[in-house]
């Protein structure tokens, strides 16, 4: 069985508990809506933050919003000059065997900066 992932990235406007939870819950959401998925679908999921947010784990969210049996890792992303700031990605690793056509990566907010080959 092939198993498939989804990407997605957001951005907060400042290092701040509201901020952090308030985009995480987004970006999570938006990937469950569109990709048609339900949290028991979900195998696992990598946050990374830019080393300018560390006021909270963004996957204390993920665990308040319903994914209590998903595993969940945060890291700090890699530091590349001149990048963008202020970045939380995700790596989610599916159950399901979803057709990998179907699968809608979601960029919000400045992330949408990320992947202008997608919208």
């Amino acid at each position: 069985m092939n198993r498939y992932t989804i990407r997605g990235a957001t951005t907060v406007e400042s290092n701040t508990y509201e901020e952090i939870k308030t985009k995480t819950i987004e970006l999570l959401k938006d990937v469950l809506e569109k990709n048609k998925l339900e949290i028991d679908d979900i195998e696992s999921i990598i946050f990374t933050c830019t080393e300018d947010i560390d006021a909270v784990y963004p996957a204390k969210f993920a665990r308040e919003i319903g994914f209590t049996d998903a595993s969940l890792l945060c890291m700090q992303e890699m530091k590349v000059a001149n990048s963008l700031n202020y970045c939380i990605r995700i790596l989610i690793f599916l159950k399901n065997n979803v057709k990998l056509k179907d699968v809608c990566h979601i960029y919000l907010h400045n992330a949408g900066n990320l992947r202008k080959d997608i919208d």
